[in-house]
């Protein structure tokens, strides 16, 4: 963290996190809380800013892996960051406008800035880190980026919509600055770019995924990351009508998420000590799915509350309060353990030339993983008889298939092979 090769790239990603999440919660909900009064219309337009946000992951990701990996990573993250302020410009617009349409758009740019970003934060720690430090850098940044997340979550949730305009645009500014202040990372490769981004895409898919360890790791990860869409789309109309509380404690729920990850982060790299590992993982996994069933419970049992939204306080005055704050805690902790190692992974096993492809190609499959999720979690409250508690469940079924492809990789590592090398 004293080092210039790596505090400048932190700060810069960590505020690129706090302001996604910012402006992202801010907007959902005043939408939540203001704008809609039915839990159908509520997870549909949660459901709706997180698919948009989370697409062009799916769409650019190609194009960001090939431009990360064949030029120099730090000027292409000072662009990144400059394109933010002007997409923050519009954002803080559609606020104060009061106008759904062009915070929609504020956010589809955020992902944008976002898929190109992804790749390059991942690829420049083993171009900038020695081996044994990839691992502590990688959780550093993971932990940062929950930490981000918790923060803007909190912030989307406690101050007005009004104040959250003004800090999108201060925030992407001082990100701006921070980056100036990355140290060089000069291309170890040229590449021929293809801008289509459709054969792009699905050339860099082909090319990753018949890497057997490469697949079984994104596929861990995807399903990983297709949860956490899941419960993101979920807590907001979750807290409103099941545990009858009001957006602060929404913005806990997320809070707490963001913290246990950052937690899981912290202590995955504890125990493997540097080495880079799927050995803990499939235990983390499962013992997420044990908590997850023991938070549905919790859900299911809260006891009915009438009159007013419950406040902060009042929520943890509830009998079984504290307990659904630490269940969801030890869900995102185990979490954290589960998936850190496996970004790790990515960037360890192939060439350092290769790194920003593979995260690239990883970055494909989340988000293919993670709309498809958002929008089925919607189609699945549509069941009769199917509440948004009993849309917790699904996640069940999701750890079984990430311990599946843990257990798989675990087994893999020690299996002879080759030098993975992209074609």
């Amino acid at each position: 963290m004293r080092e210039r090769r790596f505090l400048p790239l932190f700060v810069t990603q960590f505020l690129g996190a706090f302001n996604d999440n910012l402006f992202k919660n801010a907007m959902i909900f005043f939408a939540t809380y203001q704008i809609f009064n039915s839990v159908e219309e509520e997870t549909r337009f949660s459901a709706i800013a997180t698919g948009i946000f989370i697409l062009p992951f799916f769409l650019f990701s190609a194009l960001a892996g090939q431009l990360a990996d064949s030029y120099d990573k730090a000027k292409i993250m000072r662009i990144i960051k400059a394109a933010e302020i002007g997409i923050m410009l519009v954002g803080a617009a559609g606020i104060f406008l009061e106008h759904l349409e062009l915070m929609l758009a504020a956010l589809v740019g955020m992902g944008v800035h976002s898929a190109f970003f992804g790749p390059i934060k991942y690829a420049i720690l083993p171009q900038h880190l020695q081996e044994d430090e990839v691992l502590g850098g990688t959780g550093m940044v993971e932990a940062g980026t929950y930490i981000a997340i918790l923060c803007g979550t909190i912030a989307g949730g406690v101050i007005s919509a009004y104040a959250a305009a003004i800090a999108v645009i201060c925030v992407a500014v001082i990100g701006w600055f921070a980056s100036l202040r990355i140290p060089s990372a000069p291309p170890l490769t040229k590449l021929k770019i293809d801008y289509n981004i459709f054969r792009a895409s699905w050339r860099l898919i082909s090319a990753t995924m018949h890497i057997r360890r490469l697949y079984l790791a994104i596929i861990a990860i995807s399903v990983f990351w297709t949860i956490a869409a899941v419960l993101g789309v979920l807590f907001p109309p979750l807290v409103k009508n099941v545990f009858h509380a009001q957006k602060d404690v929404a913005s806990v729920f997320l809070g707490i998420f963001s913290v246990g990850i950052a937690i899981g982060s912290v202590i995955i790299n504890r125990l493997l000590k540097g080495h880079v590992s799927a050995k803990y993982a499939v235990r983390s996994v499962l013992s997420m799915m044990l908590f997850v069933i023991c938070f549905y419970v919790t859900a299911r049992f809260w006891p009915v509350h009438e009159g007013p939204l419950l406040k902060t306080a009042e929520f943890l005055s509830m009998p079984i309060g504290w307990a659904v704050l630490g269940t969801l805690l030890a869900i995102a902790t185990t979490g954290g353990m589960f998936v850190v190692p496996l970004y790790a992974f990515l960037t360890t096993t192939v060439e350092k030339s290769q790194t920003a492809r593979t995260v690239a190609a990883n970055n494909i499959v989340n988000s293919g993983f993670m709309v498809f999720g958002s929008v089925s979690i919607f189609g699945v409250s549509k069941i009769p008889g199917v509440g948004v508690a009993e849309c917790v469940l699904v996640v069940v079924l999701l750890c079984l298939a990430s311990a599946w492809c843990a257990n798989r990789l675990y087994k893999a590592e020690d299996a002879p092979h080759a030098p993975d090398v992209l074609p």
